[in-house]
């Protein structure tokens, strides 16, 4: 079984003058350009400076990006370590439900491999999507901005995270998720996490088009320069358990075809039943009924329950479900995460239908692992979602 490499770095870090509910950010990918300039008026040096380059049409967007990153060093706005270090990283929110939790990862550089070589594995099917964006700013900014978000298959992995470690900053984003990075400098302590993290495959469970843009920056690195700090990109990495995840479900969006076509080619694989007017709470029931909610122009659902038979030698996931169930049917898919913003998009016409879907449990995520398959394209939404800006790894 190979395993990755998984090593401290000297990350590049804002200074503790910095205010950093104002200086950190979403990921780059949830942003809109309302959201951008929101935040670079929070603060002048808001991370999205770097890391959401533009105009579009500015063919200097990256160099400019290269530029602020290198000023921002030089004048002490952000501050490397002396020494390669890990960086904790733990979050406390509360759930949907009401529920207070706190989880911790570690901020590392884990090993870049070729595709199916083992060790960093994928866990869904990504759907196409252009990669030039982030290839182009990592040439510029010789930097990863931001992680990848990676499982870790190794048992007792949250014991060796759980002590607190020297303080190095502390956020809450716009949901009220609290943000706190740690660093750890203790040789003992990053031999043991480096080993523990090393000693089982690494799933990823978001950023699957980071990952294949640092291999594919990897490789143009080491035919000009060889072996170097490119062969590792920029991670965070949690114990691949239930107390230190938590999933929330990717909707699907179908446009293309009428809303009674949908129904009535879902209507030969699933049971069709009222489920009344749809509200936030549906998601509980869903489980509870072991069914899927099918979303209607009017804010109504019809509860989707599996017919005897109908998914014999199909995967148990919901994704899979409706792949097998629309088989063949001329539509359009999109995803979305949040009933209300699902139940809006079909109400307002956007889309022809929506199907509310479960969240995806942990069991199906370690088999993904343990057998080597892929999910369906968005089954699951890891939440919250990592600061971008509390630490960089520079490749240079």
């Amino acid at each position: 079984m190979r395993v990755p490499r998984f090593e401290p770095f000297s990350a590049l870090r804002y200074a503790s003058s910095v205010d950093l509910d104002s200086a950190a950010a979403p990921p780059y990918d949830v942003l809109s350009t309302a959201d951008v300039s929101r935040l670079l008026a929070r603060h002048p040096d808001n991370i999205v400076r770097v890391d959401v380059p533009g105009p579009d049409d500015d063919p200097l967007r990256y160099d400019n990006a290269a530029t602020i990153l290198r000023a921002w060093e030089s004048s002490a706005v952000m501050v490397r370590d002396r020494a390669p270090s890990f960086t904790l990283y733990r979050m406390r929110f509360v759930t949907e439900d009401g529920v207070e939790r706190t989880t911790v990862g570690v901020l590392g550089a884990l090993e870049v491999v070729d595709e199916g070589a083992g060790g960093v594995l994928p866990h869904e099917r990504t759907t196409p999507k252009a990669k030039t964006d982030r290839l182009d700013l990592t040439r510029a900014t010789v930097a990863n901005l931001s992680p990848v978000w990676g499982l870790s298959l190794t048992t007792g992995l949250t014991e060796l995270l759980i002590e607190p470690a020297e303080p190095m900053g502390r956020c809450t984003d716009e949901d009220g998720v609290v943000h706190t990075v740690e660093r750890v400098t203790d040789p003992a302590r990053i031999a043991d996490i480096g080993a523990a993290v090393g000693a089982s495959p690494v799933l990823i469970a978001d950023g699957h088009h980071r990952y294949a843009i640092s291999r594919t920056y990897r490789d143009e690195r080491r035919a000009d320069d060889g072996r170097g700090p490119w062969d590792l990109t920029l991670a965070y990495v949690g114990e691949l358990v239930a107390s230190q995840l938590s999933i929330d479900a990717i909707h699907r969006l179908y446009a293309g075809a009428p809303y009674s076509q949908i129904q009535a080619e879902l209507a030969r694989s699933f049971h069709l039943s009222p489920a009344g007017r749809i509200d936030a709470g549906i998601t509980r029931e869903m489980v509870g009924r072991g069914a899927l909610c099918l979303v209607a122009p009017d804010r109504t659902g019809t509860w989707l329950e599996p017919r005897d038979g109908a998914f014999d030698g199909v995967r148990s996931l919901d994704g899979a479900w409706l792949e097998h169930a629309l088989d063949g049917v001329e539509v359009d898919v999109g995803y979305q995460h949040g009933v209300g913003t699902v139940v809006d998009l079909v109400a307002a016409g956007s889309v022809t239908a929506g199907v509310l879907i479960r969240p995806t449990g942990i069991d199906e995520i370690r088999r993904t692992a343990d057998e080597g398959l892929l999910m369906p394209p968005k089954s699951t939404f890891f939440t919250p979602k990592l600061r971008t800006g509390l630490v960089v790894r520079p490749l240079a």
